[in-house]
């Protein structure tokens, strides 16, 4: 009996076991053979310098057309389906769940007789802003969890009026650049006027507590989320009068993209920056103690970046890069601001200088590859200390009014979570404010720089992280994630979905790219136009490194980048589609030769030009655009595009015509799917609950395509 007993339990093991393995080929049969919805070829020719270029997926650019819509909804169904397949998917969203819940409280800062900061329990989709008074009591002020039922609606900035007893907030629904600003009694919580709407990339700045600057475009023609918009106004909204009422301050008469102003904190002076480009900017300013204010000219041209950075009565302080590519503060006087006569007041040295204003102290925040170095001066340009940190990584803050006598700063790192520190400027001294307590050790692993040599020669920097002890055999899951563009530095930073990605064997690895700004204006301009190429070597450069010195190999790489870092991986797996295993380019700047036609797109002539400035220029653009490199019949990494359908800043439409051109030329059973968030945009104000769906789909889609079967982290 007991014999039968035994072969009976064998026969239902083998039975069990050939039951998965059919499991298990239905679910490799499902995931190797995709099939993508048709997307439909309608060609339409273009002309460039003789060079006709067809796009057959023009229409795509129509975010208003149900046909686009459809082609959207389409995607996602057969991509969702792909990710249901994946079997940890799951169990790794539950972890990056249970590490992502932990308290997040920020810096406080001062706003008349209250104290304000943000808070998230965890897993809130929006941070809630509270409030202390003098006693200690502690209330919700803002709650953008409210603004809307999916979390899709977020706050889109928070300016007090000088004596803090008013308060204009923007709100961007759906992730949109566009925001409507609400205008409200700080003490009573009450809204006092009439919603300001249709305002787009722009602070708040108060004028006293009468009335404030902002800065939009008028509405454009055709879809809000797509049509162009190049000519952007400053206005001022006086309270109590309409928002058809609001004078036009700046921009009616001189076309310019983007435009700002700011009245400086002794309400003495409103300063006006205008630009036609992410880099250049004029500098004007106004004497608010006039009757009728007259535009005084402090630069004029866009060849270099200036901005006043405070003032003491008529003197002003400066931060410039005009014969410093690495920045300098410069001071000049209200009657003589023009560049002849400004005076050096902390000099350019061979760190990039980001400085910051507080307690009546300038901070200097250098970067030294990459590194945070922070130097405490006094109005009279007197080095007062450096300031000691916890450790190396990226600090941010050290500001604040002239009157606070505490200040606050943040410190980060690969594996140290965001940890905020007060500062007391007069002794120097930090001490621990608020740190995170989560399930996360990051003394089990370790971050470490190395140089790496490009292809002409240049040498690189890049931090990679892993845990401590990895074997340098290629086999470990890889990560190499870059930027490379509009004097946009990387410097280290602690993300939940990395630390998961560590804990399953995973490395990560960051190169300093050129067209960054780690180095300074020089390092900017060697990745932009016509040396935009650069940029791509870099990276491709960084993978072989990783490679050679068997991190990882082309099997477990993977490479990842968002919006320009999303063109950097369109172009490097267009270019090299041999190297890497994965690509995943997130909301990228695809479609070069169109780019400019789009939004405020036309801005970032700087770092790309355009296909229209000359045919050497147009040339160049086309061959590296990664929308018109797609070849038929090659092999591509297994790519996950994504992107928001409210992105309004870089167009879905380059992702939607990258991912059909993917679609239907190339070849082998890797995988070509995109992953398109409703109600979504560029990527600020994303819920907490959209960010973790996201990373987890991306991580899975990752690990699963790299053949990994089993997380180690899932074993906890």
């Amino acid at each position: 009996m007991k014999k039968i007993f035994l072969i009976m339990i064998a026969l239902s093991t083998i039975a069990s076991f050939g039951q998965k393995q059919k499991q298990k080929q239905k679910q490799k049969q499902k995931t190797s053979v995709l099939k993508y919805p048709l997307t439909e070829k309608i060609p339409v020719t273009d002309d460039y310098f003789g060079i006709k270029v067809t796009d057959n997926y023009r229409w795509l650019e129509d975010d208003k057309s149900p046909k686009t819509m459809a082609w959207v909804k389409a995607q996602n169904v057969v991509t969702y389906g792909y990710l249901d397949l994946i079997p940890f998917r799951n169990s790794l969203k539950a972890r990056v769940e249970k590490l992502w819940n932990y308290e997040k409280i920020s810096a406080p800062f001062k706003e008349g007789n209250f104290t304000y900061f943000y808070k998230n329990n965890g897993l809130q989709n929006q941070s809630v802003l509270y409030r202390k008074d003098a006693s200690g009591a502690e209330e919700i002020f803002l709650d953008p969890n409210t603004f809307s039922k999916d979390g899709t609606s977020s706050l889109g900035g928070v300016d007090f009026s000088k004596d803090g007893s008013k308060v204009a907030y923007g709100i961007s629904v759906g992730g949109s650049d566009w925001r409507s600003v609400i205008i409200m009694d700080a003490l009573s919580r009450k809204i006092i006027e009439d919603t300001i709407v249709d305002v787009k990339f722009s602070g708040i700045s108060w004028k006293g507590n009468d009335g404030f600057y902002y800065s939009s475009y008028d509405k454009p023609e055709g879809s809000e989320l797509s049509a162009k918009t190049d000519q952007h106004k400053l206005y001022f909204h006086k309270l109590g009068s309409k928002q058809k009422e609001d004078k036009v301050i700046y921009g009616l008469d001189e076309k310019r993209r983007y435009v700002s102003g700011a009245v400086s904190e002794d309400n003495k002076y409103l300063f006006i920056s205008a630009a036609n480009s992410t880099s250049g900017n004029e500098l004007y300013m106004m004497d608010l103690g006039t009757k009728k204010p007259k535009l005084i000219t402090i630069v004029t041209g866009f060849e270099n970046d200036v901005d006043v950075i405070d003032n003491v009565d008529s003197k002003l302080y400066i931060l410039t890069n005009l014969k410093a590519p690495n920045k300098r503060i410069v001071t000049a006087t209200f009657k003589k601001p023009t560049p002849e006569n400004w005076k050096d007041f902390i000099p350019e040295t061979d760190q990039v200088l980001t400085p910051s204003i507080g307690s009546g102290y300038f901070f200097a925040n250098y970067m030294k590859d990459a590194i945070s170095n922070i130097k405490q001066y006094n109005y009279e340009g007197k080095l007062v200390r450096e300031v000691e940190l916890p450790g190396i990584g990226t600090a941010g803050g050290f500001n604040g009014k002239k009157e606070d006598k505490t200040l606050y700063y943040s410190f980060t790192n690969y594996t140290t979570p965001g940890t905020i520190y007060s500062f007391e400027p007069k002794a120097g001294t930090s001490a621990l404010y608020q740190k995170p307590v989560l399930d996360f050790d990051g003394n089990d692993y370790e971050s470490k720089q190395v140089f790496y040599t490009s292809k002409d020669g240049t040498k690189i920097p890049m931090i990679i992280t892993h845990k401590k002890g990895v074997e340098l055999n290629g086999k470990n899951p890889t990560i190499l994630y870059g930027y490379g563009g509009f004097n946009v530095s990387l410097t280290p930073a602690f993300s939940i979905p990395n630390a998961v990605w560590l804990e399953n064997g995973g490395v990560y690895a960051v190169p300093n790219l050129r067209g960054g700004g780690e180095y300074g204006k020089a390092w900017h301009d060697a990745g932009t136009k016509m040396q935009k190429q650069n940029v791509f070597d870099d990276f491709i450069a960084a993978a072989e490194y990783l490679i050679a010195e068997k991190y990882t190999s082309s099997d477990f790489l993977a490479i990842r980048g968002g919006s320009n870092g999303g063109l950097l991986v369109g172009a490097t797996m267009t270019q090299r589609p041999d190297l890497m295993k994965v690509a995943l380019p997130a909301v990228g700047v695809l479609d070069m030769l169109r780019y400019h036609t789009f939004t405020a797109g036309a801005g970032w002539g700087y770092d790309y030009g355009t296909a229209n400035d000359s045919e050497e220029m147009f040339n160049y653009i086309y061959k590296y655009s990664p929308v018109q490199n797609v070849k038929t019949g090659a092999k591509y990494p297994a790519t996950l595009v994504t992107t928001g359908d409210h992105d309004d800043r870089v167009v879905p439409a380059h992702s939607f015509k990258f991912a059909a051109e993917l679609q239907a030329k190339q070849t082998g059973t890797n995988p070509t799917l995109i992953r398109i968030d409703v109600n979504a945009g560029h990527g600020a104000g994303k819920s907490v609950a959209a960010l973790i769906q996201e990373s987890v789909d991306i991580m899975s889609f990752t690990l699963f395509n790299m053949g990994i079967k089993e997380l180690p982290s899932l074993k906890k």
